[in-house]
């Protein structure tokens, strides 16, 4: 019996350590500029070049928000923002920390 109970306490410790460690990485992002956002791509600060486009043929358009998970199965915190605008333009934010970020705004 004593045991049993041993592995369970184990277990239920074990769980309480997993969730410690697996942190929120969504991010709400918020187009307050004056143009939409025709792509946006984040990548944690470990790669040398950007991921996939994460609104795919969706748009954020002006005044709008979406919220995203940033996670990637890398167990980063740290990445880089990447956003094209319709007019061409393209902002960059580097070391953002999404375990701790929970909003993020792209501004004129």
């Amino acid at each position: 019996m004593k045991t049993l109970w041993a592995a369970l306490v184990l277990a239920i410790l074990a769980v309480g350590v997993t969730s410690a460690v697996a942190q929120d990485r969504r991010v709400r992002i918020n187009n307050t500029s004056s143009y939409d956002i025709y792509e946006f791509y984040a990548s944690n600060t470990g790669t040398s070049s950007w991921q996939e486009d994460i609104l795919g043929s969706d748009i954020l358009p002006s005044g709008s928000s979406v919220v995203i998970n940033i996670d990637d199965g890398s167990g980063y915190c740290k990445y880089d923002f990447l956003a094209v605008f319709e007019d061409g333009d393209q902002v960059t934010s580097t070391d953002n920390n999404v375990c701790e970020l929970a909003e993020f705004s792209f501004t004129d």
